[in-house]
């Protein structure tokens, strides 16, 4: 029965890990063709920073 349990915890977090590894492959893609702005604000002051992502280098994918 532990077994059991243990394999389905062990494919919910695979199932979360690609899930995570796609939401971090497209950002990087897109960051790769056009610049991604980050903005967060501090919860104690209000003041607004804004982090700009940007690359200089092409990807090339070969199928």
């Amino acid at each position: 029965m532990e077994e059991e349990l243990l394999k389905k915890r062990i494919e919910a977090l695979d199932r979360r890990l690609d899930n995570i590894d796609s939401v971090v492959t497209a950002l990087v893609e897109r960051v790769m063709r056009q610049s991604v702005t980050i903005e967060v604000t501090c919860p104690k002051c209000g003041n607004v920073v804004q982090i700009l992502l940007t690359s200089n280098v092409k990807s090339s994918t070969k199928g």
